[in-house]
């Protein structure tokens, strides 16, 4: 937008939170000489989320999520710092104009911007216009220039529908997704799937495909039989015959029917018709359809697709992809559009014949009031584009090229047979002017073979007459296309959360996408719904969301009260919910006869600390122990391997330790199961292993094995991989850093020593003196990682780059292998502090 706005005196800079750009110019505004400072965000600045107590799944009945549950805003990405980054830039200026996306997500993001920059902005005198509104479907300098010069207001009305949306999306899908993810993981074992979560768009979404299952698993072939005639116009050649009643389903006046044909011998003309028809060129391009094309013709997933065009939108390539309009405005500039296509080798001809000749007016689509159809606003090339990015631009381009062609017209030829007393027809069709088939070829008509010259009374010699009998076969899975097509049908989503919602459905495991791009339910997605059908058949229909979605609809239009909404729609969703809760045995039936329970799944691995049995490791997700003695379940960290760790038992609660770990490249930790799922110390969280346990003593906790500061994450610790050798490692606890040293060692141990230059723990190495490294051929050394130079060249850094205190280079230090540069931020405490054990143990008593 910046490089379209004409300008003087430019500068350009990045903000201070290095994602977004600054572009500082001076030029005129309403008239008079202005400082402009143009940025941008990354899509919402802010989020809404429950407060504090209410993110826990454990302390809060989910229940209290419609209406107890206080929401707040927080920020969308807190690394981001969006508002601070706009507070900054903000900060003295006198007026703001707003050139977010012109959908109501855009709307919605206005406001949020609006409510960061606002307070920190110059004060207005009392009547004085300090907000303004840019509205444009594309990025190019006419509609960008245009949208300087007629600017707006940010619509209230919009953006409340968003927050009505968001809001109740986050109340009705948390709790019920808690809720039912709680019960049955507690239960099952087998599930496969690390959350079963509700939306109330996302549920219906899942019951079409579903329907479709139920549709075929029920159905029962028929036997029925056709009888097909073929006549020989001349000596070569055959025309094959349809017959008028299609087909019966009784074998024996099937049978019949074939012996009173059999009877003659030539198949008489009754009648010749000839009609001029005509196949419409496609309305303009709109996203549901975009999307469904790029699904069944190009082979691309909704969410895909998407990005795809969103992509070729921020380079300019095309108008903005979020639409439901399929009808051009009046001044739309048709002629300038196909004019950017004039020398694209791929349909130069076509565009240059429409340019000389005249375009057609596009056909008269639906006006949705948002956007102008999907439409390409300058040339590319393939090689400007590549792969996926151009095939969707070609379609985009060749739907526009055929919106503004001639329809195409045929001539269809309808000749009428008589065989005994039984009627046969035969249809033939000749393309007399292919129109906008030529640049969407594949919507052109079949090529047939051409019929014989006939007229009314002529006979014909029959060739065979015979009886084929055929099955009725079911109908297939929903291809995404179909899908899209129901969804927006059944007003369920809107165009742009429809691949949101398909997506949803894919990874929670609830359906998977086959060839063709077919969605086939997997067991627990059919055993979801029908448990919906049983219980309350409105949670998984489309009827409820499709009325809520008008509901939104009308406060946009500012029709309907933003609270009155709300309120109402989640005292219905609140009584659905705990009628959900009270028949939850009905699902819960469905579900035993699919998947085993917990106590029936897995295989022993540790012994509880509190029977001393052995409970079951359940590798599917999430992966997790259970204890079918004692009833209890502990989860563990996911996306890596878990085994027995020596059959060693933490001091605390006696349960045998297990070594997580995420490959032989990554980093592995023992962990406790119990304290994983119940912290023992205040310092600890929920979901921490040993390499962050505090306790003193304990031969595997963080006290005992950890070496010193992360170098490179603030508050990380390297912690000591003691089941690494002979390549040994030390890992941060918290970050994704690896160091590889002392391989081939014979013992690696954690001193209780420090280091005085950096304060990280010493470590006595042992080699075998044959395979010793260390000057003199010595095989023990005791020192520190990271200042010891016997130690510097047996260091080495994976995933990250180095930056520790002591490696700042300079008197002789070599940055080579792993080792880089940098002073750690100042006034960072060690997180390794106190080492020595009565200090410890005080610090835990304190």
């Amino acid at each position: 937008i910046y490089d379209l706005i004409p300008t003087g005196n430019m500068s350009s800079r990045k903000g201070l939170n290095g994602a977004c750009s600054v572009h500082e110019y001076t030029g005129s505004f309403i008239g008079q000489s202005a400082h402009f400072k143009m940025t941008s965000v990354c899509g919402h600045v802010m989020t809404l989320d429950f407060i504090g107590k209410y993110n826990s799944w454990d302390k809060v009945d989910p229940a209290e999520l419609f209406s107890k549950a206080p929401t707040e805003k927080k920020e969308a990405n807190p690394k981001l710092s969006m508002v601070k980054f706009l507070q900054v830039e903000g900060r003295g200026c006198d007026c703001i104009v707003l050139w977010l996306d012109c959908d109501k997500e855009g709307e919605n993001i206005c406001f949020e911007v609006l409510d960061a920059v606002l307070p920190v902005m110059n004060k207005p005198r009392s009547t004085e216009r300090t907000i303004y509104r840019a509205k444009f479907s594309s990025i190019t300098d006419t509609d960008i220039c245009n949208a300087m010069n007629h600017l707006g207001e940010p619509n209230r009305n919009e953006a409340l529908s968003v927050d009505a949306r968001q809001e109740l999306d986050l109340r009705i899908g948390c709790a019920f997704t808690r809720f039912q993810t709680k019960y049955f993981q507690g239960k099952y074992g087998n599930l496969d799937s690390s959350l079963i979560s509700f939306g109330p768009c996302q549920t219906p979404t899942l019951g079409f495909c579903v329907e479709r299952h139920d549709k075929i698993q029920s159905f029962k072939p028929e036997t029925y039989w056709v009888l097909q005639a073929k006549v020989n116009p001349e000596k070569e050649s055959s025309l094959t015959l349809d017959w008028d009643r299609v087909r019966v389903f009784d074998r024996e006046i099937a049978q019949m029917f074939l012996n009173i044909t059999k009877m003659a011998k030539e198949a008489k003309v009754e009648s010749v018709s000839k009609k001029e028809k005509v196949k419409q060129r496609p309305l303009a391009l709109n996203t549901v359809e975009m999307l469904r094309v790029a699904s069944a013709a190009l082979g691309m997933g909704p969410q895909h697709a998407m990005q795809i065009a969103e992509r070729l939108y921020m380079q300019g390539y095309i108008s903005y992809p979020r639409t439901e309009t399929t009808h051009y405005p009046e001044n739309f500039d048709l002629k300038g559009c196909l004019r950017q296509q004039a020398n694209n080798p791929y349909w130069a001809e076509t565009v240059k014949a429409l340019l000389s000749e005249g375009i057609n007016r596009p056909r008269k689509g639906h006006d949705a009031g948002d956007h102008p159809p999907i439409t390409p606003m300058k040339a590319a090339t393939e090689a400007e584009l590549g792969g996926d990015g151009w095939r969707l631009y070609e379609y985009i381009t060749r739907h526009f090229i055929a919106t503004v062609s001639a329809d195409c017209k045929y001539l269809q030829t309808t000749i009428s047979f008589s065989i005994g007393p039984e009627r046969f027809t035969c249809i033939g069709k000749l393309v007399t002017s292919p129109g906008f088939t030529e640049i969407m070829p594949w919507h052109s008509i079949p090529l047939e073979e051409s019929l014989p010259h006939c007229e009314k009374g002529d006979l014909f010699p029959i060739g065979e007459i015979k009886l084929l009998e055929k099955q009725t076969s079911p109908p297939d899975y929903l291809t995404e296309a179909e899908l899209i097509t129901l969804m927006e049908k059944h007003g369920i989503g809107t165009d742009a959360s429809i691949p949101v919602h398909i997506n949803n459905i894919c990874q929670r495991n609830y359906v998977t996408v086959e060839s063709g791009r077919r969605l086939k339910p997997t067991n627990l997605g059919i055993v979801l719904v029908h448990g919906y059908y049983k219980i309350d058949a409105e949670l998984v229909l489309p009827t409820i969301r499709s009325a809520v979605e008008k509901q939104l609809n009308l406060i946009a239009l500012g029709k309907a009260n933003y609270h009155q909404v709300l309120e109402h729609t989640l005292d219905i969703f609140k009584r659905k919910f705990h009628y959900f809760v009270d028949s939850i045995a009905g699902m819960d039936e469905l579900m035993e006869v699919s998947f085993s329970p917990l106590a029936a799944t897995g295989k022993p691995l540790s012994r509880c600390g509190k029977c001393h049995r052995f409970m079951k490791y359940i590798q599917a997700k999430p992966s997790r122990l259970h204890c079918s003695h004692c009833d209890d379940t502990y989860s563990l960290p996911q996306n890596g391997t878990i085994k027995l760790y020596k059959e060693l038992r933490c001091p605390l609660d006696d349960f045998e330790l297990v070594l997580w770990s995420s490959g032989s490249r990554g980093k592995s930790y023992p962990l406790c199961p119990y304290c994983y799922n119940h912290p023992p110390f205040r310092d600890m969280k929920k979901g921490m292993g040993c390499n962050e346990c505090t306790h003193p003593t304990c031969q595997h906790s963080l006290s005992m094995l950890g070496i010193g500061q992360c170098v490179e994450c603030e508050n990380g610790v390297l912690v000591l991989d003691s089941t690494s050798g002979p390549k040994w490692k030390m890992a941060c606890n918290k970050c994704n850093v690896i160091v590889h040293f002392f391989e081939n060692a014979h013992k690696v141990r954690v001193s209780p020593e420090t280091c005085d230059l950096c304060d990280a723990a010493l470590v006595d190495v042992d080699f075998n003196k044959a395979k010793s490294p260390l000057p003199g051929d010595e095989t023990q050394h005791s020192g520190c990682v990271f200042c010891d130079p016997v130690f510097q060249d047996l260091v080495e850094l994976k995933h990250a780059a180095m930056r520790h205190p002591m490696h700042r280079g300079g008197q002789g230090r070599r940055q080579g292998r792993g080792r880089g540069k940098g002073r750690r931020p100042g006034g960072r405490p060690n997180p390794k502090k106190p080492k020595d054990k009565m200090a410890a143990l005080a610090a835990y008593f304190v």
